[in-house]
């Protein structure tokens, strides 16, 4: 039922905009509007602070649909799942209500400020600074890689609180737009997802009260980790999405198509191309799927299962939106077809929320 509706939403409201959204490199409007409307664009907050409650397979079904039509909508609810997570994972009581209550109404969005220039892959490695002054910190650094930087309201902000203690050194802060200080580099000019602003965020002595602090001092590092295990999983949802609206593209082009006298859906060729397509989506469902209940029970192998969802179900989408491109022929390297589109936003979800070569370290580090 969950399927149903929102697939009939994303192909109402989201899919006519897509390719606009894309052509014209603008955030969503028509996308968010409509996921607040249905109360579907942070589903995963819980009951208690005015949300949805969905549990995190719900979560990641709300994504796939929207990633199917639109991968720059979908980032609406993944992000706003992926800047929150760690207050409700970390947060004290009082943070929790005055940051989800919000964010379910559709007041705001959350963003996840991690990455930096010089802090990618080695998060650990971050220089933004916050410096306590009585009862405030002031946060001094530029985090860079933000997705929905400047659209959404507040921002999970990872800053160094102890310079000589490396990853345990990181502590995490709610940062909101309207702080003084707080501003936005000018959008990345991107290869894909063209529709989810990705800025630069700068913080220029802002100064914040230290119970916007999210959990202990020197806890920061651990809990983005610990999010990151869980929200991997909305980036395969993502892509497994992209994938299934590629191929399901792709099914429909081949039937029309005639060539040689006969629709090329007759060719083995063809056949077995789209086999393998639908057979890797199926693995990498099941996959997502599997990681995504065991995020919701908090199983022990979860940092493996999310790794392997997320690494998995990205290679999986960036061969079947390529494969969907090849089967349009011609056509299918034109602007006038979604596919090109499908394939260009597929390559991000090789690269953001941790590389595939660092998924595969995580995944060596915890073998089952």
């Amino acid at each position: 039922m969950l399927r149903d509706a929102i697939r009939a939403l994303a192909e109402a409201k989201i899919a006519p905009h897509a390719a606009a959204v894309d052509e014209e490199a603008r955030f969503p409007q028509e996308a968010l509007d409509a996921l607040v409307a249905a109360d579907l664009h942070a589903v995963h907050v819980p009951e208690s602070y005015g949300g949805t409650g969905a549990d995190a397979l719900a979560t990641v079904i709300v994504i796939e649909e929207v990633a199917r039509v639109c991968a720059s909508s979908s980032l609406i609810p993944a992000v706003n799942k992926l800047g929150s997570l760690p207050v409700i994972l970390s947060g004290s009581e009082d943070l929790k209500k005055k940051y989800m209550t919000p964010l379910a109404k559709g007041d705001a969005m959350f963003s996840y400020a991690l990455s930096e220039p010089d802090a990618g892959s080695d998060a650990a490695g971050m220089k933004t600074r916050a410096v306590r002054d009585g009862d405030f910190y002031v946060l001094n650094g530029v985090k860079r890689w933000i997705t929905n930087a400047g659209e959404s309201e507040y921002y999970t902000v990872m800053a160094v609180t102890d310079p000589t203690k490396r990853s345990k050194g990181i502590s995490a802060f709610v940062v909101e737009k309207s702080d003084d200080g707080v501003s936005f580099g000018a959008p990345e000019r991107k290869l894909g997802i063209k529709g989810s602003p990705t800025r630069e965020v700068y913080l220029d002595n802002v100064r914040i009260p230290a119970d916007r602090m999210i959990g202990e001092e020197g806890t920061g590092f651990a809990t983005a980790m610990k999010t990151l295990d869980h929200t991997r999983i909305t980036i395969a949802a993502q892509a497994l999405g992209i994938a299934q609206g590629a191929l399901d593209y792709a099914k429909g082009y081949v039937q029309e198509r005639k060539q040689f006298g006969k629709p090329i859906a007759d060719f083995q060729g063809i056949q077995f191309m789209l086999a393998d397509m639908a057979m890797k989506i199926e693995a990498a469902r099941q996959l997502t799927y599997a990681a995504a209940a065991k995020s919701e029970r908090g199983d022990k192998d979860l940092t493996f299962q999310g790794a392997a969802a997320k690494c998995f179900a990205s290679d999986v989408a960036m061969e079947v939106t390529t494969d969907a491109v090849q089967l349009l022929g011609g056509y299918g390297y034109t602007r006038d077809y979604p596919v090109e589109r499908m394939m260009r936003d597929a390559k991000i979800t090789q690269i953001y929320e941790g590389t595939n070569q660092v998924q595969r370290i995580v995944m060596a580090r915890n073998l089952p």
